[in-house]
């Protein structure tokens, strides 16, 4: 079976030792699809930001803070793992400067000057070579256009779209898309349930395949 490599949760952004910028990701898609991944007999290893939820015991877990962390991490994984299921939503956005102490309040406005972090998906999609890449596309609008725009920029097999109401939701609705634009599959419901249904559609497309 395959060694399945999964990012999962949010990350954070310090903007000074106690103030972060974040996202609502719980790690619950991430978790529905680790266990959905033991369940057809992988080995499974999750990269995660800051989560409330708990992770399968069978599977390998390291916890990460940054997006510039979880990019490290994975990029040191990914050559031993078969594939990658980009689950998380990392911050796309860091600050230029981290104050060394609390940012005081001064009564007046406070403008942050902001830089975009490093995609990890993106990054590690680049240097898949025989691994196969799976990414995560969350839209408000043209979903599957920009979904399809981001799988070919990320070098992905395949890339599930959602919306923002899947954030911190037990339940989420996605479309999963290859290369085409072809739609394969829409699956809706619980999330245990959506993450089985696409974990199906990998194991045919992309991991039967490589056996």
């Amino acid at each position: 079976m395959a060694h399945i490599l999964i990012t999962s949760g949010p990350t954070r952004q310090y903007l000074d030792p106690v103030r972060y910028l974040t996202n609502a990701s719980s790690g619950r898609m991430g978790s529905a699809l680790a266990t959905a991944a033991l369940e057809l007999g992988h080995q499974v290893t999750i990269v995660s930001g800051p989560v409330q939820v708990s992770y399968p015991e069978a599977a390998h877990v390291v916890n990460v803070i940054s997006t510039e962390e979880m990019l490290e991490v994975c990029g040191g994984l990914f050559p031993d793992c078969d594939g990658l299921i980009g689950a998380a939503a990392p911050c796309d956005y860091r600050p230029v400067q981290i104050e060394s102490s609390k940012i005081a309040k001064t009564g007046h406005p406070l403008t942050l000057e902001l830089i975009e972090t490093e995609d990890v998906v993106a990054t590690l999609g680049q240097q898949k070579q025989n691994r196969w890449v799976v990414g995560f596309a969350l839209e408000t609008d043209d979903q599957r256009l920009r979904a399809l725009a981001k799988l070919e920029r990320k070098h992905c097999d395949l890339i599930v779209v959602n919306g923002p109401e899947a954030m911190h939701s037990p339940d989420n609705q996605v479309d999963v898309l290859d290369p085409s634009g072809t739609v394969l599959a829409t699956i809706a419901g619980p999330k245990s349930a959506v993450a089985h249904g696409i974990l199906e559609i990998i194991q045919q497309r992309l991991v039967a395949p490589r056996l």
